[in-house]
Parts: C-alpha cells; structure tokens; sequence
C-alpha cells in the first residue's frame, strides 16, 4: 500500500499547495526537526581532545565506524551527543519482532490489536535504552584506552568521564527516539527513515565538492566527471523505481443479485510493495559483516589468527564476502515478516502483464548460471585461439571476426553445449526452490504442495520429469557436442 506522503505527493500541485495549511505545517515541522539533528551532530562530547580523537577515529574509519559515521551524518567522526544516532532504536526493534516469533507472551500481544502494538512499542523503548548504554560504556571505556601521537583522547579518564559520556549518549539517543516519533506524527513521512537520510545526505555536498575538485586538479578528466555525475542520477533513479515498484494482485467480485437487478462484478487489484522490506536489511547485513574488520583494526593485528583470516577471506568482492551478505540480507528481510515476492499469473493477463509476472523468477534463475556459462565460454575461446592453426589465420591476413566464428568456435563450442545443458538442467530442478520463493504457480510449487498434503503419486511423477529432463538434456549435450565438433564429426 503506499503511504499517505506518496498520496500527497501525486495528487499535489502548486495551486492546491498554498492552501494545504496543514500539509505547509507538517512540512515545517519536519524541516525543524531536522535542523535540531543537525545542530545535535555539532554539539561535542564533555572531556575529549579533539586531536587525538581525529587521528584515531582516521585509523579506524574503514570499519564500521565508517559506516555508523556516514549514517550519524559526521557525528560520530566528531564524537558529538548524537553519536549512536537512532541505531540502537532500530536495533531494539529488529530484536523486538524476531522475539515476537519466539515468545508466546510476545506473538500473544501482537495479535491484541492497537493494545498490544502499544505494549511492544513501550518494550522496544526499554530495550533501546539498554542497548545505547551498553555501546556507550564500551565507548567511554575504548576511549579512556586510546592514546596516539597526538596524545591521550581522553583529557581526564575516570568514572565520572564514563558517567558523563554514558548519560550524554543515552540522552542523545532518546531524544532521536522521541524526534522521530514526533516527526511520524506531526510531520511528514517515517521519522527514523528521514532522520537516517539527513545524516546520509549531509556528506553529500562534501562528496561533490571533493569530486569536483579532482576535476579541477586533473586528476580526473571532464569526461569522466560527467559520467559519475550520470551514473549517480541513474542509481538513484534506478532505486527510486524499485523503491515504488508495486506487485497488483488482482480481486474479482462475485455477481450479485439485488431484488430483480443483477449487478456485474467488479475489478479491482491488492498492491503490494516489491521491496517492502526497505533499506533495513542491507544496513545491518553490512554492519555485521564490517564488525570483524573493525575488531581486527582495533587489535592492530595482533589478534588471533582464525580472526585475520577470517577478514581476509569477507574483504569486499571476495566471494564469501558476496556469499555472506546475500545470505544476510535474506535472513533479516524473511525474519522480519516484511518481504513478500508475489508472483501471481491468472487467465485474463495479457503478454505484456506475463512477461512482468515472470520477470523476477526467470531473472532469478538465469542470473545464478548467467556467470558460469559466460565464464566457461570464454576459456574455452581463449584455449583454442592459443592453437596453432588459429595463428596461421592470422599470418593469413583472416580478421578476428572471422578467425573466432568460422574457426575457433566450432572447436571451442563441446565443452559450452555441456556446460549449458547442464544448467539447464539446473533451471528445471531449480524451479521447486524459486516458484516457492515467488509464489509462482507451476510444477515446482505442484510438487511441494503435494509433499505438504503427502500426496505420493504426484510427487513420484514430478520427480520423474524432472529426472526424466536432466537425463534428456545430458544425452542432447553429448549428442550435439559431437555433432559441433569437426574433428568428432570427421575423424581420420
């Protein structure tokens, strides 16, 4: 369902605007708020020396302190009273439903109605409470510790520094809470969403001015600013599209009959977000999986050595990395109850619509084998234009066009058709696993409702297809493996 802001937003123009009185003061409201996190990011923490503080937090900053930095929109880099920015908030919330999973009492609440959200609510205020002053005592404590060539960061390191510094931040934290909350009812749009965004935005004119400044310097081309400059707009035009993306579950009406008049069933479509999970998922994926880096520059090293592995293999673009975060982002997305791909198909859709109801599954398996094959087809091309009837050709004066087309692909094409058949065998046993995932109606989803109902002789008949294709497309791949291959078709 959209949200009354993207109601407001469509249905707007400027002549309506001016006499929107409440729309122009939940906009300033918002605004205001805004400005006080801002001014809150600036306000420094009692007892530090700043100095000594910048050069650490410059050695440490490709962490997740990195991260909660950009998030806290400098805050953090400037240890101010706004350093944990909403983040334990969230955190508790997150902690809140996956507990409402596993706990009777809680899951007994949720399903109280307004009663028990409000319960719940008040739990995740206590818990976030608990979770600030937990991260501002390991904080005091980190920074009573940490001593550089600028000298100690802290001026005078004691209880009452950590007192201090543990009220400040849990203050701090709070009063996001409340802020956000206000924001939600008095202003415009999800509070915490835009208090999140402020602190992302705000390095956004540093980014541009720095960027810009690379140019200037020629240290980058004006071609190549304007790219970045293009390709920014697109991402965040890409996102904005995904972001508003709607799956429309269609709900007919019945006929009904009214005294001697019979009225003719309407249309009309459930819409239901596409990425109802948000931005929530890929934060916290990516925070834990910064967790171990930062420890181990926190060490200096000097840590255990499962533990330097261990970041050496989830550096970024490592595979694991990869690996690790997708599976991350699947956790929270499915374990907050939020992500919903729906893939529904009935008799009355066109092509077109077809087409759109299919795209995320068909995306989904093709995607998983898309690499391997492009990259099998690759080294088979490379191993035989390394031969040496390929360099005749070329001695020949042959162009590469005509070199890798009439030469060196039908030697090099064997090894592809295996290599594609076998993942087309992949795709149609893998379709049990993605028509459950999207709730795609076909023969995987048949076979996993007839194990659900034990429905014997159907799941035997489904396993016999899919055994029967695999079988078929290895005996197709060996047939035309010979077939494409001269020296199989022309043996001496």
């Amino acid at each position: 369902m959209v949200s009354a802001a993207e109601q407001l937003a469509s249905n707007l123009n400027f002549s309506a605007f001016a006499k929107a009185e409440d729309l122009k003061r939940r906009l300033w409201f918002t605004l205001g708020a805004l400005i006080v996190f801002r001014l809150g990011t600036f306000i420094p923490l009692p007892g530090i020396n700043p100095a000594a503080f910048a050069e650490t937090f410059k050695s440490q900053a490709g962490g997740i302190l990195g991260m909660f930095n950009m998030f806290s929109g400098g805050a953090l880099q400037r240890l101010a009273i706004f350093s944990l920015n909403i983040m334990p908030y969230i955190s508790a919330s997150i902690i809140m439903q996956l507990m409402s999973s596993i706990s009777p009492k809680l899951e007994a609440l949720k399903k109280e109605g307004e009663a028990g959200r409000k319960q719940i609510n008040q739990y995740t205020r206590y818990l976030t409470v608990v979770l600030a002053a937990l991260q501002a005592y390991g904080i005091a404590v980190g920074l009573e510790g940490s001593r550089n060539a600028a000298g100690a960061v802290v001026l005078d390191p004691g209880i009452f520094f950590r007192a201090t510094t543990v009220i400040t931040l849990v203050g701090g934290t709070v009063f996001l809470m409340w802020l956000g909350e206000q924001i939600t009812q008095r202003g415009v749009g999800n509070g915490t969403s835009l208090i999140i965004f402020a602190g992302i935005v705000a390095g956004l004119p540093g980014a541009l001015v720095q960027l810009f400044e690379l140019s200037r310097t020629g240290s980058i081309s004006p071609g190549i600013l304007v790219f970045f400059l293009a390709l920014a707009l697109a991402v965040v035009a890409a996102i904005v599209f995904f972001e508003r993306a709607q799956r429309r579950l269609l709900v007919q009406y019945p006929k009904r009959q009214v005294g001697n008049k019979m009225f003719q069933g309407e249309a009309s479509h459930l819409p239901l977000k596409l990425n109802s999970s948000g931005v929530i998922p890929p934060i916290f994926a990516s925070s834990l999986l910064l967790l171990p880096i930062t420890v181990a520059q926190f060490t200096a090293g000097q840590g255990p050595e499962w533990l330097n592995e261990a970041v050496a293999a989830l550096g970024s673009g490592q595979p694991l990395h990869m690996l690790v975060y997708a599976l991350l982002i699947l956790f929270f997305a499915v374990n907050l109850g939020i992500a919903t791909f729906p893939s529904t198909v009935y008799d009355s859709m066109t092509f077109l619509e077809r087409l759109k109801a299919i795209a995320l599954p068909v995306t989904t398996l093709v995607l998983v084998v898309l690499a391997h094959m492009m990259r099998m087809t690759r080294a088979a091309i490379l191993s035989v234009m390394s031969s040496a009837y390929v360099e005749t050709a070329e001695l020949k004066g042959l162009s590469s066009l005509r070199i890798i087309a009439r030469h060196a692909a039908p030697n090099a094409i064997a090894p592809v058709i295996t290599v594609v058949a076998l993942n087309l065998a992949y795709l149609v046993v893998g379709v049990v696993v993605v028509e459950v995932v999207f709730v795609y109606p076909g023969m995987g989803q048949y076979m996993v409702d007839a194990v659900t109902v034990r429905d014997m002789p159907v799941v035997q008949a489904c396993g016999l297809i899919f055994a029967a294709f695999y079988i078929l497309l290895n005996m197709a791949a060996d047939i035309l493996a010979i077939l494409a291959n001269p020296r199989l078709r022309h043996p001496r």
